[in-house]
């Protein structure tokens, strides 16, 4: 054939072919998908320094070990309140002209999925301390320290975000360590990753291969109580450590500490449901319980738990005394 022994019309065809291929197979399902996948309608679009921020979680590779999806399977649960839908990345822009990189959703789980982490770890101190030496909060880390995103000053300037790295991470340093604008970027870009709510009406996607539920009762026909070790473990333990002894100079210890000794059982579960920022020496704890939605029973296990643990012994508390404090608080909102 004439067409094979012309190399002109054979590559015209063939170039031909393949813009009629990537017209039909790439860019036409995508301009269908953008029309019929609309931003959801409380999405909040990045600010600034969120922006930047996602610059630097590319640059820094950190996609690389952390996926943003949350699959429609059980098992990723633990990541968002539900599976990802395509509505959850439309709004998501390229970067520029040059680089898309719009969505992060990545292929490998070395470390966390990021998709919610905005709400299950909103803490400016914790998320700063990560970054300078992952190792601090969570000693079997295998996540590589970014300490060129802080630097050391002996005397802070006003505005500074100071760092409360405990002593035994400075390696012999004086002074204070500070974050970089780039740092709180990052921070910013973190703590802007949250699963939104659906609609009202909109029907929630359900996880798939779900484990046969537990039974609820206890001994005797009785309601079975919450799990107050694992609780701590999967809310408070990345700050507190597993043996309640915080981290001097960034979280406080829980360890003999007069709140959760003492007998002001209010304050005590206020603290676990709103934060608390009243020491300037430790960092702002986050409302935990109202962002994971605590119930009575999930603050009395925690209570129990962190009461009756190194060494502590303080007096335990029933659910219906927890309740009756939820209830005071709830009407003074």
């Amino acid at each position: 054939m004439e067409l094979f022994n012309n190399h002109t019309k054979l590559f015209t065809a063939a170039f031909l072919l393949f813009a009629v291929l990537t017209l039909f197979v790439a860019i036409l399902p995508a301009i269908s998908n953008q029309q019929n996948n609309a931003e959801l309608p409380n999405a909040v679009p990045l600010s600034e320094d969120a922006r930047k921020g996602k610059e630097l979680f590319i640059a820094n590779g950190c996609v690389a070990c952390h996926t943003q999806q949350v699959r429609n399977i059980d098992m990723d649960r633990r990541w968002g309140n539900r599976p990802g839908i395509a509505a959850d990345y439309a709004g998501m822009k390229r970067m520029d002209i040059w680089r898309n990189t719009a969505t992060l959703a990545g292929t490998e789980r070395t470390g966390p999925d990021l998709t919610d982490v905005g709400n299950r770890q909103p803490s400016l101190d914790w998320n700063l301390v990560h970054l300078y030496n992952p190792r601090i909060v969570v000693k079997e880390s295998v996540m590589p320290a970014y300490p060129w995103l802080f630097e050391q000053k002996v005397m802070p300037s006003e505005g500074d975000v100071v760092v409360n790295v405990p002593e035994a991470f400075l390696d012999g340093q004086t002074g204070k360590i500070v974050a970089k604008k780039e740092a709180l970027q990052l921070v910013a870009y973190l703590q802007s990753l949250k699963q939104v709510e659906l609609p009202g009406e909109t029907r929630v996607p359900e996880f798939l291969y779900k484990k046969p539920a537990e039974s609820t009762d206890g001994p005797n026909g009785t309601a079975a109580e919450a799990d107050g070790a694992l609780l701590y473990a999967n809310n408070c333990q990345a700050c507190h450590q597993a043996d309640g002894q915080g981290l001097p100079g960034a979280f406080p210890s829980l360890v003999n500490s007069p709140i959760v000794a003492g007998d002001d059982l209010q304050v005590y579960v206020d603290i676990i449901m709103n934060g608390y920022d009243a020491r300037a020496e430790y960092g702002a704890m986050p409302g935990v319980g109202a962002m994971m939605g605590f119930t009575a029973a999930d603050v009395t296990a925690i209570i129990n738990h962190e009461r009756t643990s190194w060494g502590n012994s303080g007096k335990p508390v029933t659910e219906e005394e927890v309740q009756r404090i939820l209830n005071t608080l709830n009407a003074g909102d």
